[in-house]
């Protein structure tokens, strides 16, 4: 007598896995293999989200909301005892970072005398921002919103980060300081923006499995990079393909594949000199998963 077998009885247990990341062409390139399932992991599912990053930053701070997500590197010290970094995925500046612009020509001593539209305060532009001086006058304006106000008169500077590093001067904006140069000059590091971190109650084994994943997604794009630029475009916000690969290439390269023992050095001194400025009131404990 023959016996069926079920298959529901047989199938195996999938594991869900919320990633959130930004909308923006950089990450869309990074995640590129597992958002349309080129790159996959049995057992497995991924559901991804996109979000602001200022947003995600503050999700990450008041719940453990996704398993992954992105967030700027001064979001790390609010958010620490329920995530951790992982050791790929991060974008960093490689003497060049997140600029304050202007409607007209000054110099960063001027910027003591007016208030600057910042992208959030949350955002590891924002705080190396005050880094370079404390006592500097702010306000939020979302990102995407700084330049179209300084072009209006509602603010004479704005620190820009995203695709307007390469599109401020077409909007008439002169540059007074890149933070990432600056950043080089003062330390002779590179600067960290913005990685991901990954929640620590999945536990060691699944760590290594995401990361892998992760990984493995990164070095999709980076090896069919004319397809994940492709796909990366519909998240470009204006810029034509040179542009947005001029872009994607400024922020996924090999050190989104790791950061390097430089770089992980760059990130514990962000944060370090952010607490003793008093930017930061939670003394930051950076540890990464591979």
């Amino acid at each position: 007598m023959s016996s069926s077998t079920n298959p529901q009885a047989t199938a195996q247990p999938v594991t869900n896995i919320s990633i959130a990341h930004s909308p923006d062409s950089d990450d869309a390139f990074m995640f590129y293999g597992l958002a349309t399932n080129k790159v996959r992991v049995p057992g497995y599912h991924f559901t991804h989200t996109l979000c602001d990053i200022e947003t995600l930053n503050r999700r990450a701070q008041n719940e453990a909301f996704f398993d992954i997500t992105a967030i700027s590197f001064h979001a790390y010290p609010y958010l620490q005892d329920n995530y951790t970094l992982m050791g790929c995925g991060g974008s960093v500046g490689e003497g060049y970072g997140p600029m304050i612009v202007a409607s007209r020509k000054l110099t960063p001593e001027d910027l003591s005398k007016i208030e600057i539209a910042v992208p959030g305060e949350l955002t590891t532009a924002f705080l190396a921002l005050k880094i370079f001086n404390p006592e500097l006058k702010t306000k939020v304006v979302p990102f995407d919103q700084i330049i179209p106000q300084i072009q209006a008169g509602k603010f004479e500077a704005g620190l820009i980060i995203h695709e307007g590093q390469l599109t401020y001067s077409t909007s008439g904006l002169a540059r007074v300081l890149d933070l990432g140069v600056w950043w080089r000059e003062t330390t002779g590091l590179v600067l960290p923006l913005g990685g991901n971190a990954i929640r620590r109650s999945l536990g060691a084994e699944q760590h290594k499995i995401l990361s892998k994943a992760l990984r493995d997604s990164i070095q999709h794009a980076l090896d069919h990079r004319e397809q994940a630029l492709e796909y990366a475009m519909q998240f470009a916000r204006d810029l034509d393909t040179s542009l947005a690969n001029r872009f994607v290439s400024m922020y996924v390269n090999e050190r989104t594949l790791d950061y390097g023992a430089d770089g992980r050095e760059a990130i514990r001194k962000l944060l370090d000199e952010g607490y003793k400025r008093g930017v930061i009131p939670i003394g930051p404990k950076v540890d990464f998963v591979d």
